[in-house]
């Protein structure tokens, strides 16, 4: 029986035509990216692939979307905190399906979240790739273990898909590719949160992705040079902001005006990521004039706590995802928990809500297997 226990390292290569996530018995994962690459239809295999591991455990990391002009375009991965899925090779299951056993994990999820995984993000992504795959002749039962809570604007759905694509993949051999598993992922997200992938592609490719073109699917990663040290200050209330209803704020016509404005500050943050440039990365993720003003006024106190955060030195803040989370960037942890306190404070005086702060880096390896047997 093959027992492993690793943590994979991603390279990314321009040269590279294919992109599979492999898994081999040096312990190592590579995931060979080129610098953009697209999908018409999702890949699906003829041949019936038979389960290499009896069961495995697999992580998803948390992500921060949209990173203030990028909606639904713009998204990354941070280290540190995500969720867990463990799946099995189960006999009890009818073969080719799939059971969610048990959930566990962060506030109220296991009390929320659906166990039929028709109606769970785990269970969609997972029967998805399923699908992919032609699983026909066995059934799996899956756990999930939520660090996210629900609602937080950290991608708590996306990890979940990204764990449960990731778990589905690795168990029968590996033999998709990234793409076809944000596929997965994607239409799992749809079903919960909408069509859109700025939280699902970083879960599960890690680091920035830019997403540009939903039909076909395109993606591009983005690489933050490693010499740099980049901090997310994450900054998470007592307050639940649900994306569908922070979705239905947004504007449904804007200005020509705010459209150049917001099309150059995405290009500037592009620019910034791929140089390292802290300042200018900052700069342009404090400066959406469409998304965040209408989302602001629905979180207590977050117009304050942006304040906060860049008169306590941070070089940009916005709102994480669809929120409640605000996020702050500098380049220094111990500077990040100055930051992340300022910002605790400003939520309870300004929003009346208690507040918790993390300081977390960027995750450059997205979704990962982390044991197998």
């Amino acid at each position: 029986m093959a027992i492993c226990h690793h943590q994979p390292q991603f390279a990314i290569s321009s040269s590279s035509s294919s992109f599979p996530f492999t898994t081999n018995h040096s312990n190592k994962s590579h995931l060979h990216l080129p610098s953009s690459f697209r999908c018409n239809l999702s890949i699906t295999t003829n041949l019936e692939p038979a389960p290499v591991y009896t069961s495995v455990k697999s992580f998803a990391p948390a992500t921060v979307a949209n990173l203030g002009p990028g909606f639904d375009f713009l998204g990354c991965a941070v280290d540190g905190i995500g969720d867990y899925v463990t799946l099995k090779v189960d006999p009890q299951v009818r073969p080719g399906e799939i059971s969610i056993t048990d959930i566990t994990g962060s506030g109220n999820s296991a009390k929320k979240l659906s166990k039929n995984p028709m109606w769970n993000c785990a269970g969609i992504a997972a029967i998805s790739v399923m699908k992919m795959l032609s699983i026909r002749s066995v059934g799996l039962s899956l756990s999930l273990d939520k660090g996210l809570p629900l609602g937080s604007g950290l991608g708590s759905s996306a990890a979940s898909a990204a764990a449960a694509a990731i778990a589905v993949n690795e168990i029968f051999g590996g033999k998709l590719p990234a793409l076809d598993l944000v596929m997965a992922g994607l239409e799992s997200e749809a079903k919960v949160s909408g069509y859109h992938a700025d939280n699902i592609a970083p879960a599960i490719m890690g680091g920035f992705v830019l997403v540009r073109s939903y039909d076909p699917l395109e993606l591009i990663p983005l690489k933050f040079p490693v010499e740099k040290n980049l901090c997310f200050v994450l900054v998470n209330p007592e307050f639940e902001a649900p994306t569908k209803k922070m979705r239905a704020a947004l504007p449904t016509e804007i200005t020509m005006s705010h459209h150049i404005w917001n099309s150059s500050q995405a290009g500037a943050l592009v620019a910034a990521v791929l140089q390292g440039d802290l300042v200018g990365f900052g700069k342009a993720l404090s400066a959406d004039k469409i998304v965040e003003p209408r989302r602001a006024p629905l979180i207590p106190g977050m117009d304050g706590v942006k304040k906060a955060a860049l008169e306590a030195g941070a070089y940009g803040c916005t709102i994480s995802g669809a929120g409640p989370t605000a996020v702050a960037v500098t380049d220094d942890e111990e500077k990040g928990r100055e930051i992340g306190e300022r910002m605790v404070e400003a939520f309870m005086e300004e929003g009346n809500l208690k507040a918790v702060a993390m300081v977390k880096k960027l995750d450059r390896v997205g979704a990962r297997l982390v044991t197998c047997y």
